[in-house]
């Protein structure tokens, strides 16, 4: 494989309808620090992609513009052929699991109806089919055996189900997931992954996948960004986890290594020191050098 300059890799949807996101020589920076810079990105309509890097490398950063929390410092993004805007209904998001404290009284149930009425204005009551719509939005995600349970007393995978409830609830175009799964077992890891999967492939809402681990999403990712020391790779899993193109991508030796049907980076940690990469103020403490 030749290793091209990452600043220009353009990547085009997997299929030939619109894409739902689109980025044209989009960058982003802190102050003096470049995050990324001419980034070319079209995510199609049920398109899965993952964004992995290190700490600091400005994945979260990626969510936050899509979101509309932050503008780029260069280039441009639309969604749906839109600009960015603040709020979209048609972006749905799915955090880090937090634990909620105890004593919220928040319930599984109100959490999806926040999905479904949130953006009314006024308090009103659920409608009749406002609450059908919620019910089967709690059965789709398997929450409906603690749907009237309060958030705080549930599992960390039960509240990363009932998130995901949330997130699906308007009927997103796109999901953005950021860190979905740490701190959940692998069950766990499983199930969630499997919700949003069945979410993309049903519905046909692409997914932006924000991890510091792909492998318990590696079966449905259709393609990797892979964001380091400002700069990026854009493709196949096969294609960018790869010994050769990280290497190059870190400007130092890094081993992709392939062992019982996992992936293991070796020396990102090490490489990503060397690149100074400060931690991204919004970005979660995750450990890197997995992946």
């Amino acid at each position: 494989m030749t290793v091209q300059a990452p600043e220009r890799t353009a990547a085009a949807p997997r299929s030939g309808g619109p894409a739902v996101l689109t980025l044209r020589g989009a960058g982003l920076s802190y102050g003096a620090r470049k995050l990324w810079d001419g980034l070319d990105l079209d995510v199609a309509p049920g398109e899965f992609v993952a964004v992995l890097g290190p700490n600091g490398a400005g994945k979260t950063s990626l969510l936050r513009t899509v979101l509309g929390q932050q503008g780029l410092t260069s280039g441009s993004m639309s969604f749906l052929g839109q600009p960015v805007r603040r709020g979209h209904r048609r972006i749905g998001y799915i955090p880090q699991q937090r634990l909620m404290e105890a004593g919220t009284p928040l319930r599984a149930r109100d959490m999806v109806a926040q999905g479904v009425t949130g953006h009314r204005w006024g308090v009103l009551p659920a409608s009749r089919a406002d609450r059908a719509r919620i019910d089967r939005i709690l059965d789709e995600v398997g929450a409906t055996a603690f749907a009237d349970a309060p958030v705080a007393e549930l599992s960390g995978g039960e509240q990363q189900r009932t998130r995901v409830g949330q997130a699906i609830a308007a009927d997103p175009a796109l999901l953005l997931c950021d860190e979905p799964l740490i701190s959940l077992d692998l069950r766990h890891q499983r199930g969630v992954t499997e919700l949003i999967d069945r979410q993309r492939r049903q519905q046909g809402a692409a997914v932006l996948f924000v991890t510091h681990d792909v492998n318990p999403i590696l079966d449905v990712v259709d393609r990797v960004l892979y964001i380091a020391g400002g700069r990026f790779r854009i493709g196949a899993p096969d294609e960018v986890l790869r010994t050769d193109v990280l290497s190059d991508l870190y400007g130092t030796p890094v081993d992709v290594v392939r062992t019982m049907g996992r992936i293991v980076i070796v020396g990102a940690n090490e490489a990503a020191h060397d690149h100074h990469c400060d931690p991204d103020p919004h970005a979660p403490t995750t450990d890197e050098g997995r992946i």
